[in-house]
Order: structure tokens, then C-alpha cells, then sequence
């Protein structure tokens, strides 16, 4: 067994559980985790003072026509297609606010800081993103509001100081209960599994996994993590890498947890062509249509979401109210148009809501 290189805050619990077996992965942080309560019920985020950045000499902009670039982790795939579809949607409600949606084609910090780098020069009034790095983005979001442009993180992000606000589309403890409880119902509380993410620096992934960690420790003590793999979010990497972790673990492997909207299908694909359905469970975050052929041939169970459509709607909004002074530091909430009043938690981020489980019952209804 390899070291264990990261800790969450839940000290005691991990190492413990560690000792039953738990192999390492290489956390992207150390903050403190909370894992929620086992009984279903909620937790509780503690207020916290605005921790965000502040954009120097920003034009008053209020009631005006504004330009948006939105640079996600990559372009090209359904998660960010649905989130800049919810951009438009947002930006056509609005009517004074036009919205561009570029990128890399791959999940590259270095190739989206120059994306994002190229638009300061061009000149904009807002920055929307979804780090691939959290902190190896902060110098050029930092950039970005030294010359007075506005800066709104959605999905992934950043250093908080490095931007204003983030969209956060569900809390990371809540993903984390909704994740590994899917999984304990369908594997049980000694069941084995293992974990397909993009990369152990992926902020948002590593928070859910991080939280997944002490939830585990705390909830269900008697499952045991066998390994954690990397797959960019690269649709055959995510599939081979699924593949090798079915071969490497034959019978001991009882589940499969996909953290992105790539590497859930592709487990599901992997564990489909091993002939493993009903054996291997699979649980993820991904897009409902993605997913659905696996959910109809019961492959797949549940898949855990949020609506991403709504997720970059809310960060247009986000933005139009900070540039037009509706949304300050210190504020406590946000209008948001059809989604209505959202919340700000941890001093500087704007929380869509709680997750969302697709299932055979109700994942027909969506489409994205």
C-alpha cells in the first residue's frame, strides 16, 4: 500500500480507516471537511466574512450593455455545452448582456490561462470560469480584476481572492452524502469500490472526494477504497482506466464511482462490455443523457447531478447583479431570475441548490 499523503480534518477517522485498507490518492488540499449527518438530516455552514476579490477601477457599467467571455475547463463535451446554453438563456432574459463561450479542447490549465489571458487583452467586462487548477489560475484571474474586469467561477474554483464570486452548484458535503450513500445501497456497508476522476487537482472533484472521505469514515466505516485513478476528462483514458480497475480487482471490486460527466459513462460503457452489470455497481455525476442508455438497461441505478443549465443561467445572473451594484460583499443573497432567490454561504459563493438523483423514474423528464 502506498503512503497516504493527504488528511483530511477528520484525523483520527481516516487513519483508522486507513488501517482497514483504504489506498491513497493524492488530495488536492487540507481544508476542513464536514461531513453531514447519517441520519439524512441537514448540516450547517458557519457564516463567514466576503473572502473574494475586488476588481480595481471598474467602469460603472450599471443598466448597461456588458460583454461576457465564459472559458470553461474545455469546450466540446455536454456539461459545458449545457452550462453556456444556460448562459444564453440568462443573457437573452436579461437583454443587455451578450455572452461567449470559449476554451481548450482539452482539460489543460496552461492552454485555458491563455484563453483566458488573450480576452484581457482583447478587453471584456466580465470573466466566467471553471478552473482546471485553482491555483495555478489565480494569477491571471487576479490579472483580470487589476484591470477592472469583473471575475464569476461556476463548476470548479479558484482561490477566492482571485475572483468575486463562485457558483456553487451544490454544497461538497452534499454531494458527498448523496454520492457514497447511493453506493452503500446498492453494495452494502462492506462493500469494495474504487474512483475515476479527471485529475487529483481538479478543485471541485477534490473537494467531493475529500468530503466522500470523512463522510465515509463517519457513516460507513466498513466500506473499503481500493484505489483512486486519474482520467482527464478524456472520454477512452476514463474508459480504460474503468477497464483496467474491473481487471486489476476482479471479484473484490463492488463499485465504481465516476467523478465527472466523462469518466461515469465511460465506467458504465466499461463495466457494460465486462459483462459486469448487476455485479459492478456504477454511481456518478454526469448528464442525464449520457446516462440514460446505462439507466434503461439497469447498469446504472442513480446518477447524481444538478442541472448545469441552471448552473450557468445563475452565473450570468450572478454577474449582471454585480455589475450593477445588486450584489455587494456582505450581501447574503442574489436574484437569479426563474431560479429565484439564491443563497450565499462561505462568505463569497452563491449555492445553487441541493443535488439532484436521476434515476428510471424521472431521468426521461430531462434533456441535457
Amino acid at each position: 500500500m502506498q503512503t497516504k499523503r493527504f488528511m483530511s480534518a477528520a484525523v483520527a477517522a481516516a487513519l483508522a480507516w486507513t488501517s482497514m485498507g483504504h489506498a491513497a490518492w493524492d488530495g488536492a488540499d487540507d481544508l476542513p471537511t464536514n461531513p453531514l449527518p447519517c441520519d439524512g438530516g441537514g448540516g450547517s455552514v458557519a457564516a463567514k466574512p466576503y473572502d473574494g476579490g475586488t476588481p480595481s477601477g471598474a467602469a460603472n457599467m450599471a443598466g448597461k450593455k456588458i460583454s461576457l467571455v465564459d472559458v470553461p475547463k474545455l469546450i466540446g463535451i455536454g456539461y459545458f455545452n449545457a452550462t453556456a446554453l444556460g448562459m444564453q438563456q440568462a443573457a437573452e432574459e436579461l437583454g443587455n448582456v451578450d455572452v461567449v463561450t470559449d476554451g481548450p479542447t482539452e482539460a489543460n490549465i496552461d492552454d485555458q490561462i491563455t484563453f483566458i489571458d488573450n480576452f484581457i487583452t482583447q478587453g471584456v467586462d466580465g470573466i466566467l470560469f471553471a478552473a482546471n487548477d485553482p491555483v495555478a489560475i489565480a494569477p491571471v484571474l487576479k490579472k483580470a480584476l487589476g484591470q477592472g474586469i469583473h471575475v464569476v467561477g461556476y463548476d470548479a474554483n479558484s482561490q477566492p481572492d482571485a475572483r468575486e464570486w463562485f457558483v456553487n452548484q451544490a454544497e461538497f458535503n452534499g454531494i458527498a452524502k448523496s454520492m457514497v450513500d447511493a453506493m452503500a445501497a446498492e453494495i452494502g456497508d462492506d462493500g469494495k469500490f474504487a474512483i475515476v476522476t479527471s485529475t487529483f487537482t481538479t478543485p471541485n472533484q477534490a473537494r467531493w472526494i475529500a468530503e466522500m472521505e470523512a463522510y465515509l469514515a463517519k457513516c460507513h466505516p466498513g466500506m473499503e477504497w481500493l484505489e483512486t485513478v486519474e482520467a482527464q476528462e478524456d472520454n477512452v483514458l476514463s474508459f480504460n482506466q474503468a477497464t483496467t480497475l474491473i481487471n486489476k480487482y476482479g471479484d473484490d471490486l463492488d463499485g465504481l464511482f465516476g467523478m465527472t460527466s466523462v469518466a461515469t459513462p465511460a465506467s458504465a460503457e466499461a463495466v457494460t462490455q465486462a459483462g459486469e452489470c448487476g455485479d459492478i455497481a456504477v454511481v456518478g455525476l454526469a448528464t442525464p443523457n449520457a446516462m440514460k442508455p446505462y439507466v434503461k438497461t439497469d447498469c446504472v441505478r442513480s446518477v447524481v447531478l444538478w442541472n448545469p443549465v441552471d448552473l450557468g443561467y445563475a452565473a450570468v445572473y450572478v454577474t449582471r447583479a454585480v455589475v450593477d451594484g445588486d450584489l455587494k460583499p456582505g450581501g447574503t443573497s442574489v436574484d437569479a431570475g426563474r431560479l429565484g432567490t439564491l443563497q450565499v454561504i462561505n462568505g463569497s459563493e452563491i449555492l445553487l441548490g441541493a443535488p439532484y438523483v436521476f434515476d428510471k423514474s424521472n431521468i426521461d423528464g430531462f434533456d441535457f
